[in-house]
């Protein structure tokens, strides 16, 4: 390049960093650049629109202008509301200013016709000129977006161009623009004097160069920028991070301080092991996909067997070939079109190798169920399988693998059984650390957009149908067979609407049957890790080693609650992370002995009571009704309804077993292994474990399927702890005293040894349990600790539970000290543990006499059938906000379940019952039902304010509903145009009936999370091992009384903070601090909405104390 062309350059970048005279309109997202250059030359007739809307706008401002020299000369009858129009280009559009009022309230002039059509005209253009605006940022955005990654990569004049675009849009760069200019500089080697000149004007800005460089970026990109920095200032050195804020909530004090005696848990593995385990680890999420064998009964090796597999080889090996040519032709089409400037996918198909894309598309095709899988189900799991391993594949570009391993292996020091640190700390806290040192790391990739998803995914699919073929016949030769496709796109109704599904042909179906492969494949994010998961310290970084995850799930498309997330200061999420870190870093095995009865039953017949799925051999045939050529139209339709009832059960069967064949092959697999289980969280704090397959949040089977990898000997109460968790899994004594329980056990112990010993030849006393596979397991486990010489020393693998006694409700009664439903939830000592369930069906039986004697012929009717069964979920799922609706349905298919009930009065009788449960919760939980409609209020009063309804919770975490009207993407083009719904699209109005209904189970379930963050927390701190199903907390028998002690305490704590006044306090500064509005309406919505939420229901006396001493509070 010559030296004129380099200094043209360099005086265009200078002429682009002064900042001009006006700056435009900032969007919501972040958006830049809002007008373009004036152009000469004749315009389309787009732009003339846009003239003309320029020129209306100039002018209404001579019409202001007007207005403001009649003003001057005192003519009273104008009054005009004032806008500063030069305010607004400098800034962000502001409603307009209120009319002065006088003294006396009143608006000191007259108000004029001519002057309101004016005021009513000057507002329709400034929306006109906003929305105007917002385009051309838009506009603007977009083009420098495609022009600054050449500049990233050094190509000085696009830098330039890219910032004399954003000076004429009226932006002045920002720090990320610097940094930009900076990294260009340093990649070039540009000379120091035009590096001074951006610095100086850098500084001129107002923008630091320690904030330059702490923001997220690689190593590559930070070196140029040191490199073109050191140039012009030799002596620069990058200033040391700031230390850690630390998080000072009252109810995480203890957790942060530095005084007190602490003894954080170590892994049973040696420092060794775990280097191990994080290179296989590596590996599994650098290959983004793994090969299971299965767990399905094996096929003889016949020669039709290994006929079909030959078949299938030399079929995959074509149709790799072939969708390697489709999917070259595709990208050369793309590109002409982008070639012509049209938007196209065509950056998305380069960014994996066509290899990749061939076997992604291999491994979708081998999943795909004969019954085929909707197009837009498959697009998105296509389109997002793209993605991540787009980002494991830049991750590794940029060698963040090998900074990975030697942050991850001084991190293993604070882990490992045999390593020690100069001081405990938390994970999260010694990650940090750790850091610390380095530069900050590379901003995450952002999540692609919902429709970027569904587009790509939607265009691998058209390529596997359009390439994927396959003979006619594959018994004959197949050199002039006819080829047929091997998937069709069929339609099918589902729910009253249209679906297009890809179906594979009943041909290839049938050749993987016959082949009989017993391989699964699953992605990398779909299995426990091989070690333990990165800490969680920031909403993009944790869990696993390279493939992204969300810290909050929610549905996809939903963005309302990653911005909140972001938005946060780093200490207020400290609490989650570290309880998310905490949880993730439990380390499991498999159970190999409930493994193997499981596998027999699984190879065989299969057990359906004992959640085993028969496989397809085993399913009754569709039923043969042969319809006479003179059948009723009734008759006939009798027999489409009877196929269709026999269909759906065919599916859902089918469904069921898939679903245990990956979840057993998986527990196979990892057999012999220890294994880990990253957590997220929802919305709500509740949190989840990540892999869905293989995890204590399943079923009864897959839970008896796992235990702690660490064992810790029973001490001297373990045994009992065993015992009394055995007769839990029972559910035989449910209203037993503890002591009674523990008696049960020894009276039942050959019963337990039986099951124990022949589980499936002997009296098989376990499978008349409420969960007979914990309970087999359990038996397993008592078996062998009654049996070692000291049962006190034996160590026991086994996790224990213990259960809130309906939380929801135990949560309630807290937060209004309710001392009548507190006793009715075991909030308060007693001998005998009490029952809710029992006590609600109490007293509709009470009401239900009192109806029968007055006549009622439904309450008649009941006589004898109100059971503690008929309204125990409507009692469960009333604190949880079920309506009177869905609690009918719920005591409706309860009384079908009772043959004697007479069944025509099964739609009366269950209305009537809805009605006194209803009844007997309100007299029995008046303070609960008081703070439940307060908060059903509130929201409805919020949301018809146009806001969703949001809070914080005691922990820091903030919330926000995702429940709005229903919004609409459509995907047009291709073999079928998509729709998608989504009720999560923070851009539409709120839904009033969900947000109401919604707000008292959410909240609820926020504090029961804070409840279990807190106690997770305070365990770790002691030491223990602690797992949680929600308000199911597991540890080891040996620290069952640690745990309950820790798990009482934070209780009492968290109810002693003030929840519902801060609750009230945050809703009226985020929903009623607002300037008063033009509309009456609008105004007296918010009146009515701040009376509301200063009404906090007010509490009663209950002691929250007496919480300490109540045994049967979790149990």
């Amino acid at each position: 390049m010559s030296a004129l062309r380099w200094g043209r350059g360099a005086a265009g970048l200078g002429r682009a960093l002064r900042i001009p005279g006006r700056r435009c309109l900032p969007t919501e997202e972040g958006a830049v650049g809002p007008r373009g250059r004036r152009r000469t030359s004749s315009a389309c007739p787009r732009e003339q629109d846009r003239q003309k809307e320029w020129g209306r706008a100039e002018l209404l401002e001579v019409l202001e202008a007007r207005v403001r020299q009649l003003q001057a000369e005192s003519v009273s009858e104008v009054t005009v509301n004032r806008v500063d129009m030069a305010r607004l280009r400098e800034s962000s559009f502001q409603p307009p200013a209120k009319a002065e009022v006088g003294a006396g309230g009143s608006i000191p002039g007259v108000r004029g016709r001519w002057a309101e059509k004016l005021d009513k005209e000057r507002q329709t253009m400034q929306k006109r000129k906003r929305r105007l605006e917002v385009k051309l940022q838009a506009r603007a955005q977009r083009l420098a977006q495609e022009q600054l990654p050449a500049a990233l990569q050094g190509a000085l004049k696009e830098l330039v161009y890219v910032l004399v675009m954003l000076k004429d849009s009226g932006l002045a760069p920002d720090l990320q623009s610097y940094a930009a200019a900076l990294q260009c500089m340093g990649r070039l080697g540009q000379e120091a004097t035009t590096i001074k000149r951006c610095l100086k004007q850098m500084a001129q800005d107002g923008l630091q160069l320690p904030d330059l460089l702490a923001l997220p970026m690689s190593v590559e990109e930070r070196a140029a920028i040191l490199c073109a920095v050191h140039k012009a200032k030799p002596t620069f050195r990058p200033s040391p991070r700031p230390p850690a804020p630390v998080n000072t909530s009252p109810l995480l004090r203890e957790i942060y301080a530095k005084d007190g005696p602490v003894s954080y848990p170590k892994l049973h593995l040696p420092l060794k092991t775990l280097e191990g385990c994080f290179q296989q680890q590596l590996q599994v999420e650098l290959a983004t996909s793994i090969q299971v064998k299965s767990v399905e009964k094996e096929q003889p090796l016949t020669a039709e067997v290994l006929q079909a597999r030959k078949t299938l080889k030399d079929l995959r090996a074509r149709w790799e070939a072939a969708l390697g040519r489709a999917l070259q032709d595709t990208k050369a089409e793309l590109a002409r079109v982008a070639h012509r400037g049209r938007p196209t996918l065509y950056p998305y198909l380069c960014l994996l190798s066509e290899r990749d894309f061939v076997q992604l598309l291999m491994q979708v095709l081998q999943e795909l169920p004969p019954q085929g899988e909707s197009l837009i189900h498959l697009a998105y799991e296509l389109g997002l399988r793209v993605f991540n391993r787009h980002v494991v594949q830049n991750r590794q570009r940029d060698e963040q693998v090998q900074a990975l391993w030697q942050r991850y292996r001084q991190y293993l020091q604070l882990l490992a059984c045999d390593a020690q640190v100069a001081e405990p700390c938390l994970p999260r806290q010694y990650w940090e650390a750790l850091g610390a040192s380095n530069p900050p790391e590379a901003p995450p990739e952002q999540p692609w957009p919902l429709p970027v998803l569904l587009q790509l995914g939607k265009q691998l699919a058209e390529l596997l149908v359009q390439a994927v073929q396959m003979p006619r016949s594959l018994a004959g030769p197949q050199s002039g067979c006819q080829l047929i496709p091997v998937l069709y796109h069929v339609y099918s109704f589902r729910n009253l609407h249209q679906v297009g599904f890809l179906k594979p042909h009943p041909a290839f179906s049938q050749l993987r049957a016959a082949a009989a492969e017993r391989v699964l494949t699953f992605e990398a994010v779909e299995l426990p890790m091989l070690c333990p998961p990165v800490p969680w310290s920031s909403p993009h970084t944790g869990a696993f080693l390279l493939t992204p995850t969300k810290l909050m799930r929610a549905v996809e498309g939903t963005t309302q609650h990653q911005r909140l997330l972001e938005r946060c200061p780093p200490t207020t999420l400290h609490g989650a992370l570290d309880t998310l870190t905490q949880l993730g870093n439990c380390a499991w095995r498999i159970n190999g002995q409930v493994l193997d009865l499981v596998l027999a039953l699984f190879t065989a017949k299969g057990c359906a009571p004992l959640g085993v799925p028969p496989p397809p051999s085993e399913v009754s045939r569709p039923p043969r009704a042969c319809l006479q050529p003179g059948a009723s139209p009734a008759h006939k339709a009798e027999v489409r309804r009877e196929l269709a009832r026999w269909l759906k059960a065919a599916r859902e069967l089918h469904s069921l077993r898939m679903d245990a064949l990956r979840r057993l092959s998986l527990a196979q697999h990892l057999r012999h292994r220890v294994f880990w289980l990253p957590h997220n969280m929802d919305f709500r704090g509740r949190t989840y474990p990540c892999p869905p397959h293989l995890s204590h949040l399943g079923s009864d089977l897959a839970r008896a399927l796992l235990e702690f990898a660490e064992g810790r000997p029973l001490g001297p109460r373990g045994l009992d702890w065993l015992k009394l968790h055995l007769v839990n899994l029972t559910g035989f004594k449910k209203r037993e005293p503890l002591s009674a329980r523990l008696a049960f056990a020894n009276t039942v112990m050959d019963d337990i040894l039986d099951s124990a010993d022949r589980p499936m030849t002997g009296r098989q006393w376990w499978r008349d349990a409420d969960e007979p596979w914990q309970t087999l397991a359990c038996c397993m486990e008592v078996a062998r600790a009654v049996r070692a010489p000291d049962p006190a020393a034996y160590i026991s693998h086994f996790p224990i539970h213990q259960d809130g006694s309906c939380n929801g409700l135990q949560h309630y009664a807290a937060l209004g000290r309710d001392s009548v439903g507190a006793a009715s939830v075991n909030l308060v000592p007693s001998e005998q543990p009490q029952d809710v369930y029992s006590g609600v069906a109490a007293q509709v039986e009470v009401f239900r006499a009192q109806d029968a004697a007055r006549g009622v012929r439904v309450a008649q009717v009941l006589e004898g059938f109100v059971s503690r069964k008929v309204v125990k979920q409507t009692v469960m799922t009333v604190v949880y906000g079920v309506t009177r609706y869905g609690g009918r349905l719920q005591i409706e298919k309860r009384l079908r379940e009772l043959h004697a009930f007479p069944q025509e009065f099964v739609w009366e009788a269950s209305h009537y019952l809805v009605r006194q449960v209803f009844n007997s919760l309100q007299e029995m939980f008046s303070g609960t039902r008081a703070i439940q409609h307060w908060l059903t209020e509130s929201a409805r009063l919020i949301s018809l304010m146009g806001s969703a309804v949001e809070w914080v919770t005691p922990l820091g975490i903030p919330v926000i509903q995702p429940y709005h009207h229903v919004s609409k993407l459509v995907i047009n083009g291709g073999i079928q145009s998509m729709t998608v719904s989504s009720s999560g699209d923070s851009s539409q109005k709120p839904n009033t009936l969900k947000q109401r209904n919604g707000f008292p189970p959410n909240f609820i379930h926020s504090l029961d999370s804070s409840h279990m963050m807190l106690t997770a927390l305070h365990c770790y701190r002691r030491g223990l091992t602690f797992v949680s199903v929600h308000d199911c907390f597991w540890t080891h028998a040996a620290d069952v009384p640690i745990m309950n002690q820790v798990c009482r305490e934070q209780f009492v704590r968290l109810h002693s903070q003030p929840i519902l006044q801060e609750l009230s306090q945050f809703l009226v500064k985020r929903f009623c601090s607002e300037p008063r509005s033009l509309k009456l309406s609008k105004n007296l919505q918010r009146v009515k909405l701040l009376e509301t939420l200063l009404s906090v229901p007010e509490t009663g006396a209950f002691d929250l104390e007496q919480v300490l001493r109540s045994p049967y509070f979790f149990s």
